[in-house]
């Protein structure tokens, strides 16, 4: 049945170009309709044949020249082809023939658009939303949306889409625009009035279930954001983005189990992608299950092997077991990516520094140093390097820098102090242990985690008894 119309309409598109043809040359024709050349025009316009389309246009205005409907046509093409001040001129005729018709403002828009005089563009359609309404009030604010977003006036969009809902509260366009718009301006309080407005009315709609939980975890309130997003998904069970929002903010709530169960479900809906597979590994990695954690971030990494990344955080779970041999082939292929990553290659100078290969490590803590001169976890890493390696007196002159580089971070003081009794200068060694316990005290801890049988030493023992009788050590 559909078959025989569509090859109906065919058959007398044929026969309406045929007499278009012996119209235009001179031949005897069958008298063409308003409406015959508005599809003729509509199909050299399909075909992308502009300049027949508007020999078509202009033809047909000769017969017709009080149209609107092929005056707004003409316009249209002039518009395809960058004529927009002819265009504004044909406008401005067809209005006056049918000042009604949208067509007229969308298409002035757009030839003020690409003159860029968007104020124009602006006050034509704020002028237009009082003469129309329904849904040709709903299409010019959409519109207006789409003006405010190319000349970057964010909130703008935010009240636009706003209005369509006051309008049109289910309108499936605007709900997910809205959701982006109120987290990329911030408007989280006032989509959470909207939405419980629209779901007071309209309780089963999940998009603005799904919106609404959006705002509150814009706002970080995680565990309304999470009720929210259940009853989106009560509605529609196959709401795969429900779903991975929940996810996010049980992690947020550090309650992984729930986010990996909640995870693991996007995975039954949707295609794979390797952030879900990558949170689920985060979650994992959190609990402390680290082989777990390894699956999960092997299995983005196959998705995306191009993600560097995924191999730090596969090697993070080896170096969290000790596992300082493991932990280098995925540092390798994370440094093959990106060579001079500070955190590569501070944990790859870890992994080389438990291995007892000093030489390498020393170069790796060098690279994070140079990289981030601030940086205390660097400075720190490459002191007890040299210091472990028995380099004390390059130990003693990294530390000084540090010292300055750091803007005399506690910590370099104690490891200053260790060094100096290393190298059997105790005086200087007590003078700068005890600015370590003046400036930070409970870091002492780390002071005696590096050479525990600094202990022995009774004038060591009997400074640290003076500041924990007198300080919180």
């Amino acid at each position: 049945m559909l078959e025989h119309h569509s090859r109906n309409e065919q058959e007398e598109l044929d026969e309406l170009l045929r007499q278009y043809e012996n119209l235009r040359n001179g031949k005897s024709h069958s008298f063409l309709e308003e409406e015959a050349f508005e599809r003729i025009i509509d199909y050299f316009d399909d075909n992308e044949n502009l300049s027949q389309a508007l020999e078509a246009a202009e033809t047909g205005l000769e017969y017709f020249p009080y149209s609107s409907q092929l005056l707004i046509k003409k316009a249209d093409l002039l518009i395809a082809t960058r004529n927009y001040l002819q265009a504004l001129d044909i406008l401005e005729q067809a209005s006056l023939f049918d000042n009604n018709d949208i067509n007229i403002y969308i298409l002035k828009t757009d030839a003020y658009l690409a003159l860029d005089q968007q104020s124009k563009a602006v006050d034509l359609l704020q002028e237009a939303l009082f003469i129309f309404n329904g849904d040709e009030k709903i299409e010019l604010l959409f519109e207006l949306a789409d003006v405010y977003d190319d000349y970057e006036e964010f909130d703008k969009v935010f009240d636009c889409l706003k209005m369509i809902l006051e309008l049109e509260p289910v309108n499936e366009e605007a709900l997910y625009k809205i959701c982006f718009w109120t987290d990329f301006t911030g408007r989280n309080e006032e989509s959470i009035r909207l939405h419980q407005k629209i779901i007071e009315d309209y309780p089963y709609s999940e998009l603005a279930w799904f919106n609404l939980a959006s705002a509150y975890q814009g706002l970080k309130l995680y565990e309304k954001s999470i009720d929210a997003y259940q009853f989106a998904i009560v509605i529609d069970e196959k709401f795969d983005y429900a779903y991975r929002n929940m996810g996010d903010a049980f992690i947020r709530l550090r309650r992984y189990k729930e986010a990996i169960e909640t995870l693991e479900k996007v995975l039954t809906l949707t295609r794979p992608e390797e952030v879900i597979y990558e949170a689920i590994g985060y979650c994992y990695h959190r609990m402390g299950k680290y082989a777990q954690a390894r699956f999960n971030y092997r299995k983005a990494s196959h998705m995306n092997p191009d993600d560097s990344k995924l191999y730090y955080k596969i090697a993070l779970t080896y170096i969290n077991e000790n596992q300082w041999n493991s932990a280098l082939k995925p540092l390798e292929q994370a440094m093959r990516i990106h060579r001079y990553l500070p955190e590569y290659n501070l944990a790859l100078g870890e992994c080389y520094m438990n291995l007892e290969k000093y030489r390498e490590a020393i170069q790796h803590f060098s690279v994070v140093v140079r990289s981030k001169p601030k940086n205390v976890s660097g400075w720190e890493s490459l002191v007890r390097c040299l210091y472990k390696a028995g380099y004390t007196e390059e130990a003693a002159r990294q530390c000084k820098a540090a010292l300055l580089a750091t803007n005399h971070k506690p910590i370099f003081y104690y490891l200053y102090s260790a060094i100096l009794f290393a190298a059997a200068k105790q005086k200087e060694a007590l003078l700068q242990l005890e600015e370590g316990l003046a400036n930070a005290p409970k870091l002492v801890k780390k002071f005696i985690e590096l050479n525990p049988s600094i202990l022995q030493n009774t004038n060591v023992v009997d400074m640290l008894a003076r500041y924990k009788k007198n300080h919180k050590i």
